[in-house]
């Protein structure tokens, strides 16, 4: 899944759940159930997502709506295989990125 998020320092959470297709309370709830969201606050209490959180909102949601996890299954999953399966998302999110540049340059040509 391609998110298109500008590169800036923070994300309201109303972008990022925009950019994810869902509504805010499901940002909301997944960083309420999984330990490694944690988006900065401000005074007011808003959300300020960082790259970091973005990356983990990106694993969190293909294991969940990709590829059918139950949140349960979900949690297990990242305590368990944290490491191996972040460093496998990864690499495929970037041959992804890659494959939709080279597909754009080929429709180009």
């Amino acid at each position: 899944m391609h998110i298109n998020l500008p590169e800036k320092r923070y994300y309201g959470i109303g972008e990022v759940a925009k950019a994810f297709g869902v509504n805010t309370s499901l940002i909301r709830f997944w960083e309420k159930e999984f330990d490694i969201l944690k988006p900065k606050k401000n005074a007011k209490g808003n959300r300020k997502f960082t790259q970091e959180d973005i990356k983990n909102l990106k694993f969190i949601f293909h294991l969940v709506k990709e590829r059918g996890f139950t949140l349960e299954g979900a949690k297990i999953h990242l305590k368990e295989e944290k490491k191996a399966a972040l460093s496998n998302f990864e690499i495929v999110s970037k041959l992804e990125d890659i494959k939709d540049q080279l597909i754009k340059i080929k429709e180009h040509l």
